[in-house]
């Protein structure tokens, strides 16, 4: 499949391993001519217009936010409640609303004492001390890379299936949104909201009925395992949505999934012009 785009790509801002100042080399490495920056629940603290180019390379200015679907009547009785389900949406075209900046500021305090409790644990149930420190934008890949390069017998897969995942005896939770309060405040701050990767939750189709309620939906995505691709497609048609897509990419290799040239153009036309 051509790529157009590929949007969905962390940084160093979150638990990326990519800088600002790499990513036009990661984006032609991975033939790409547009990148969307989406870290977690944080703004790019370079990025300050929605849309901008460096390097040649076009880079949309966007996030990811995880909230809860607390409200029953949310979902679309066809597929079922999505209540009590966590889902992470992606804005795109993102401006610094103060709505928006103040939730994202608290969400940061809170991901430094999450980080500094899961810190503690892990480091307690091993019995090492790890190479990390608690900071703005600390999320769960950093503490599994930590274990990762120490001594402990978990690799960064290992991490999450033995320590930190959310049934691991290192968990610790975190507070997100209601999804209520995530769609407002990205509708008013972002061109595009979407819901993110679909078949990773344990229920697809209550999550995708959500989308009612947004603008797009994460089309093309790599999962690594076999989806129903059609069940996507049906809602797509049926609510009139967007597709998006991207590698969701933590590491530095771009370009491994994204959307088609088609598709990207009606994203593209959502979106204000870009900033040189």
């Amino acid at each position: 499949m051509d790529i157009a785009a590929d949007l969905h790509v962390h940084t160093v801002a979150s638990d990326g391993r990519l800088t600002l100042d790499e990513l036009p080399a990661a984006a032609r490495a991975g033939d790409v001519d547009v990148v969307a920056v989406t870290d977690h629940d944080t703004f790019h603290p370079r990025l300050d217009a929605p849309v901008s180019v460096r390097e040649g390379l076009t880079v949309i200015h966007g996030l990811e936010l995880r909230v809860d679907v607390s409200e029953p009547n949310l979902a679309d009785d066809r597929t079922g409640s999505a209540a009590g389900m966590q889902v992470d949406l992606l804005g795109y075209g993102v401006r610094r609303t103060t709505a928006l900046t103040d939730e994202l500021d608290r969400l940061q305090r809170n991901r430094v004492e999450r980080g500094a409790e899961l810190i503690e644990r892990v480091e307690s149930y091993l019995g090492i001390d790890l190479d990390v420190e608690p900071r703005p934008g600390i999320g769960r890949p950093h503490v599994a890379r930590a274990v990762d390069d120490s001594e402990a017998d978990y690799d960064y897969q290992g991490a999450f299936d033995h320590l930190i995942g959310d049934d691991g005896p290192c968990f610790v939770a975190r507070e997100v949104p209601t999804f209520e309060t995530g769609v407002e405040l990205l509708s008013e701050a972002c061109s595009v909201v979407s819901l993110a990767h679909p078949f990773r939750y344990d229920d697809p189709e209550a999550a995708l009925s959500l989308t009612r309620h947004l603008d797009a939906v994460e089309r093309y995505y790599p999962y690594g395992f076999e989806v129903e691709e059609a069940l996507v497609d049906e809602v797509v048609e049926r609510e009139g949505l967007l597709t998006t897509g991207g590698s969701d990419a933590h590491g530095t290799e771009l370009g491994v999934c994204g959307v088609p040239p088609k598709a990207f153009a009606e994203i593209r036309s959502r979106l204000p012009e870009a900033v040189a």
